[in-house]
């Protein structure tokens, strides 16, 4: 098996649809796996994905904690981490066969955020720029990574929040990331239902505070 795609669920029954669509193109690669790792959902989320013919493993709630199990039930040699809300590009798998090829450890997507707001395509400009620049990576750009080395560095960190910036930290200590110009599109729900200011405000912050050494516990309560 050459890659795993792990997906983390928590309450997803409205992204199912389009994700089952996608999962399924993934699935018809002989060399990749979809793991489906269920936190505790309720409202069918299971259910569902179960009756489409998807594998789905239940973990203790925590994105970090999901995905850290779903890794160590897979069987690639290649890890691609991707969020119930965002979708891979057509051709994801071919593209990170190339960057391999090129003698990439680890990498990510450029990102899209979906939705009307006019002020998205500029957030995910700046978004992918921050990321290319400082060689750090969101769970929304779909992060994948070498097993051997994901599994020396311990898997994600257990905490509730930042556990992807954490990740990057520890993998840029071996590689830089391989940047790769195929966007993901990623929902843009959370911007639209808080408000596109108040949420890039608050980002901001809350990646400050985590670089100053605010605990995460206390940063995760104020991101809920």
């Amino acid at each position: 098996m050459q890659y795993s795609v792990v997906v983390p669920l928590l309450n997803e029954r409205e992204q199912l649809p389009e994700l089952i669509v996608q999962l399924k193109e993934l699935k018809a690669f002989s060399s990749c796996e979809i793991i489906l790792v269920d936190g505790g959902s309720t409202d069918g989320s299971v259910e569902i994905a179960n009756a489409e013919g998807l594998q789905v493993i239940s973990s203790p709630c925590g994105r970090a904690t999901q995905m850290n199990t779903g890794a160590n039930f897979a069987c690639g040699n290649w890890l691609l981490f991707l969020h119930a809300d965002t979708r891979l590009p057509h051709g994801a798998l071919n593209a990170i066969a190339s960057a391999i090829a090129q003698g990439a450890e680890w990498g990510r997507f450029n990102i899209r955020i979906d939705g009307g707001n006019f002020w998205f395509p500029l957030i995910s400009t700046m978004i992918n720029w921050r990321s290319r620049l400082s060689g750090i990576a969101t769970g929304d750009q779909a992060i994948f990574v070498r097993r051997t080395l994901f599994e020396r560095l311990g898997g994600f960190a257990r905490q509730p929040l930042m556990e992807d910036v954490e990740l990057s930290r520890q993998l840029l200590k071996i590689a830089r990331p391989h940047c790769l110009q195929q966007k993901v599109t990623t929902s843009g729900r959370r911007w639209q239902k808080f408000g596109v200011l108040r949420t890039v405000l608050l980002m901001w912050r809350l990646r400050f505070d985590y670089w100053r050494g605010v605990p995460v516990e206390s940063l995760a309560r104020r991101y809920e």
